[in-house]
């Protein structure tokens, strides 16, 4: 008794250890970013050949968008064919998350797949932007293959996830069948895959999930098709009208 006792307590103190180095770290990474992301009053223009410098919409909307284009095209706030850190933040803020969870994403997610999406001899210093019509360049490995390499909606790949993990109801996820997806797409040694598929989904399921914690299918279909953020941040507003 007395060894569980102190199992216990020790896990209790590493437990609460824990989340003190994780509110640290969050406050180191934070308030800096606010400033970055904030401070500068406005969105960074990088200017290229296939891009407005701020005046009008960009070419990508001028056609026919992707659905995974449509996906991170409510993140371009100005519609200029590039989002920048600022405005992942703001597509965040209006989405109803928190300013911790708004600036942490802006970073991780411009930093993991702003690089990949940049054009050739295109000079974009730190600003990390995303590029819209390069999206599709930006997936990660480890992931659902609802898209496929040009970003194209796959439908079979989509009722897939629910045939293999909807084990409670067929038209949606819990939180421990969430888990069994994420561990299911995990290919051998690839890291950066793991971590961008598991913060993708947990994201989705913190913000999306209904008070009896299912994350629903046509919830999850709205994010593949490019809707849902649109109609989030619509319900958000109305919200504060009332």
């Amino acid at each position: 008794m007395a060894a569980a006792s102190s199992s216990s307590s020790s896990s209790a103190y590493y437990g609460g250890a824990n989340k003190s180095v994780a509110f640290l770290v969050a406050t180191v990474v934070t308030v800096p970013l606010c400033a970055l992301l904030l401070g500068g009053g406005g969105v960074a223009v990088v200017r290229d050949n296939n891009n407005n410098a701020g005046g009008g919409e960009a070419e990508v909307y001028r056609s026919e968008l992707t659905p995974l284009q449509k996906h991170v095209a409510f993140f371009d706030r100005n519609k200029d064919g590039i989002i920048y850190p600022s405005e992942t933040y703001q597509g965040f803020r209006a989405i109803g998350a928190g300013v911790v969870l708004s600036a942490v994403g802006a970073v991780f997610i411009n930093g993991g797949l702003g690089p990949k999406t940049i054009p050739e001899n295109t000079k974009t210093g730190l600003k990390l932007p995303i590029y819209v019509k390069n999206i599709h360049k930006g997936k990660h490995g480890s992931d659902s293959g609802v898209y496929d390499a040009n970003g194209r909606f796959v439908p079979e790949k989509f009722e897939e996830i629910f045939k293999k993990h909807a084990h409670t109801r067929p038209d949606a996820l819990t939180d421990k069948e969430l888990k069994e997806l994420l561990q299911s797409n995990r290919e051998p040694k690839d890291f950066k895959g793991w971590l961008g598929g598991f913060t993708e989904w947990k994201v989705l399921y913190y913000l999306c999930k209904d008070k009896d914690g299912f994350l629903h299918k046509d919830t999850i279909r709205a994010v593949y098709d490019g809707s849902l953020f649109a109609k989030m941040e619509q319900e958000k507003q109305s919200a504060k009208k009332k």
